[in-house]
């Protein structure tokens, strides 16, 4: 268990950047109509396991690269949505077929700040995250291919 709660705060605090220390990338909304079949190059994020409705849940985009994963200012496009319980959809436009990774940061108080006994995370791929990895799990653990097409990925969270 320690374990699993010292890799979760550390993947959380990855996640927690806030929204003023980054300068690239775009925010834009949770559009679904951007998912529909022909749309793409898109990705259908379905969340699962969000703990409570309270708070924002934060959708990134990076491109799955060892020079972008998870890299502060690297991020592609964000969304942030109100939290609701249990399950979520998100639609991520990609710019281009490619290469991608997705982060995924539920702040459960809204408060902008990361709260390691709170806060929850994930990853698309769903990696293990444990301390040697510094929370950080590699681009290659959390990468996937994206062409024309809409791909669904499926994303669990976690929290302590």
């Amino acid at each position: 268990m320690l374990k699993f709660a010292a890799s979760l705060a550390l993947s959380t605090a990855v996640l927690a950047m806030p929204a003023s220390a980054v300068t690239a990338g775009q925010k834009i909304s949770n559009d679904m109509s951007k998912c529909r079949s022909g749309n793409g190059p898109a990705v259908l994020v379905n969340l699962s396991g969000v703990k409570a409705a309270s708070g924002k849940i934060r959708v990134q985009s990076y491109r799955g690269t060892k020079s972008e994963w998870l890299k502060k200012g690297a991020w592609i496009s964000r969304i942030e949505a109100p939290a609701k319980s249990d399950t979520m959809t998100f639609c991520v436009p990609m710019p281009a077929s490619g290469t991608y990774g997705i982060a995924v940061r539920h702040d459960v108080n809204g408060n902008g700040k990361t709260d390691i006994s709170k806060d929850g995370g994930g990853m698309s791929n769903n990696p293990s995250i444990n301390i040697f990895n510094l929370g950080k799990p590699s681009y290659k653990k959390t990468k996937f291919t994206v062409g024309n097409e809409v791909k669904s990925i499926n994303i669990k969270m976690k929290y302590l």
